[in-house]
């Protein structure tokens, strides 16, 4: 069963090109990381004091995502938490979902 994986950021107004960068510079291990399928970034909309961002991840499974939590690559994927002080207004959000109706697309 699919498991999606998300964290939702508020980031200060202004700040979204620094943030992006973290992002973009970040080692990942990811793509050889079993049960992996697909990352995105996405920037959503702004207010009057952040701009929501959603980090948004697909396993083939909850128990793929537990066992990247757990090991040695995810400890250094966020190693450079301390690079992003400032950025936030407050704490990233983690949601997480199993996939219970899934349409794909054909041919």
């Amino acid at each position: 069963m699919t498991f999606i994986a998300m964290n939702r950021f508020r980031v200060a107004l202004g700040r979204e090109a620094d943030f992006e960068e973290v992002w973009r510079r970040r080692q990942s291990d990811l793509p050889s990381t079993p049960g992996f399928v697909v990352f995105h970034l996405l920037r959503g909309a702004s207010d009057d004091a952040a701009t929501l961002f959603v980090s948004h991840t697909l396993w083939e499974t909850r128990a793929a995502f537990e066992d990247w939590t757990r090991s040695e690559a995810f400890r250094r994927a966020h190693a450079g938490a301390p690079k992003t002080q400032g950025l936030y207004l407050g704490p990233p959000q983690f949601e997480g979902f199993e996939a219970v109706v899934e349409t794909t697309r054909t041919g």
